[in-house]
């Protein structure tokens, strides 16, 4: 059986914290170790995440920093960086074993998006697509790791915003395409839904687009969440 550790970032996410734990209590009962990551909520998250979580520590905000942060605390053979708005398929464990079994070193899930619009499942499907042909995933493809070669990247780069990109440019260079799980994980659509679907697509693509040609994260991170 194959064992390992979650680790969670969140900032003011107590209105998801709750679901997405309470889904990964069967893997906590086997031994699975979850790691929640705050950045500074000024909510009940953390309130709600220490009874249904292994650990709960503080950090700087930043995505890349809480999770390189939970990952200094991580057990086991595998990590997997979880959103706090993202809940893992079932059979995400079977996942993981055949993932080690197969002798790889990072992977990925498909994705599916949490809103009941057919523009989200076409989206998602291009999502899935883009990151089969590239090997690029993103974060809300809940990406892991053999502990033991997240180690050697030294973690997520500390940029805030396309970490998840960054990482996996990485890994490609010493290792090819991920691990593939055609298990989809569903993620939240609220950003879609307040933004409005067109909007965030062209916004995505944009920074994606920036990102390639070299922008500066920073600049990025302001754009992304300006709009």
């Amino acid at each position: 059986m194959i064992i390992g550790s979650v680790v969670i970032p969140v900032l003011n996410e107590g209105s998801n914290i709750e679901r997405v734990l309470g889904q990964l209590q069967p893997m906590r009962r086997r031994g699975w170790k979850l790691i929640v990551v705050d950045g500074g909520s000024e909510d009940d998250t953390i309130k709600k995440a220490e009874p249904l979580a292994s650990l709960v520590l503080s950090s700087r905000v930043g995505r890349a920093i809480q999770m390189n942060t939970g990952a200094r605390q991580a057990e086991g053979e595998v990590i997997v960086f979880l959103h706090a708005d993202t809940v893992l398929p079932l059979g995400a464990e079977s996942v993981f074993s055949d993932f080690v079994q197969q002798g790889s070193q990072w992977g990925r899930f498909d994705v599916q998006l949490s809103g009941t619009k057919l523009m989200f499942l076409v989206i998602a499907w291009f999502i899935n697509w883009r990151s089969r042909i590239t090997g690029i995933a993103t974060g809300d493809q809940a990406l892991f790791f053999r502990r033991h070669f997240f180690d050697s990247l030294q973690g997520y780069a500390d940029i805030p915003l396309m970490e998840d990109v960054e990482i996996c440019k990485r890994c490609k260079s010493l290792l090819d395409k991920p691990y593939c799980s055609e298990l989809r994980v569903k993620t939240s659509s609220r950003k879609w839904e307040r933004e409005g679907t067109w909007k965030t697509i062209w916004l995505m693509w944009c920074l994606r687009y920036a990102y390639y040609r070299g922008a500066d994260p920073i600049d990025l991170y302001r754009k992304y969440y300006s709009c």
